[in-house]
């Protein structure tokens, strides 16, 4: 018996991606009332043709639930630096969970948590259940591959993804996924605003990780590290430690689901009908176009 393939979006990465698409040239895409909707309806239209490429049994779509998280408990310069999301974006947000169930595809968001440790924790609950495909833009997210998950990152338009499998990411990397976040905690992450280690870089950041193995593997070898490397990493060993938990994706959070609760039915004509009616014209003329 073939095993189920679950497809988990990353729903904020493809929210902002489509929003920022269109944007740029000012074209909001307005439903009746005047409500910008290009984000939401380059959402739904990067997930159907995503199914219709990928071809996946069950689906699901994961949410940030507003900014704060556990990790600004942890860190107040976590995201601190990221501009507050453009006006015609703000309303988007609950329309694309909206629009999502509407097609029938289940969200999942729970508050103090990213979307990423969701994803990160159905991977947990399900990798030996499914074959797992996930969909985003974010490459902290390739410390969750393993021999069932596969990570497509979007590249160009709706259908060019650059596709990471676990053994990819051993032959371009030298480590095991799980050990990218000891990577992380040394170079730290600018877009996330958490330092790292001042002074060590990517390059550096991987290869004390390929030859030492981890954190703490680098501080029990501090001895025989070049003196600068000694100085920055004894220097901002507190940061460091910090930086590793801001780096690593929560694997533990409650999914309330079982696995067939997120198949995926045969789309009736009737149904994007409706999705028209409420105005989301390029959604339904898309779908149409895709059968």
């Amino acid at each position: 018996m073939t095993k189920p393939h679950l497809l988990i979006v990353d729903g904020m990465a493809l929210l902002f991606r489509s929003f920022f698409a269109s944007a740029a040239m000012n074209q909001f895409i307005r439903l009746d009332d005047g409500t910008p909707s290009n984000g939401v309806q380059g959402f739904a239209r990067h997930v159907l043709t995503a199914q219709n490429i990928m071809k996946p049994t069950h689906l699901a779509v994961c949410w940030d639930m507003g900014a704060h998280t556990f990790r600004n408990e942890l860190f107040d310069g976590y995201k601190a630096n990221r501009p507050a999301p453009p006006e015609e974006m703000l309303p988007q947000f609950d329309m694309a969970k909206d629009v999502s169930q509407m097609i029938g595809w289940k969200n999942f968001g729970t508050k103090g948590l990213e979307a990423d440790d969701l994803i990160g924790s159905m991977i947990e609950k399900w990798k030996d259940a499914a074959q797992i495909t996930v969909i985003s833009g974010d490459r902290d997210l390739l410390q969750l591959l393993n021999p069932t998950t596969t990570i497509a990152f979007t590249k160009k338009g709706y259908t060019e993804y650059d596709v990471y499998t676990e053994a990819r990411f051993v032959d371009e990397y030298g480590i095991a996924p799980k050990q990218f976040a000891d990577v992380k905690a040394f170079m730290g992450d600018t877009s996330d605003g958490y330092p790292g280690v001042k002074g060590i870089g990517p390059k550096t950041a991987l290869q004390l990780i390929q030859n030492h193995g981890s954190i703490d593997g680098v501080l029990a070898a501090l001895s025989t590290l070049k003196p600068g490397q000694r100085i920055k990493i004894s220097e901002n060993e507190d940061m460091l430690r910090l930086s590793h938990q801001l780096a690593t994706i929560n694997c533990a959070a409650p999914i309330d689901a079982e696995l067939d609760e997120l198949r995926l039915d045969a789309y009736t004509p009737s149904l994007f009908n409706s999705v028209e009616q409420k105005g989301y014209r390029l959604i339904a003329k898309h779908a149409r176009s895709i059968k």
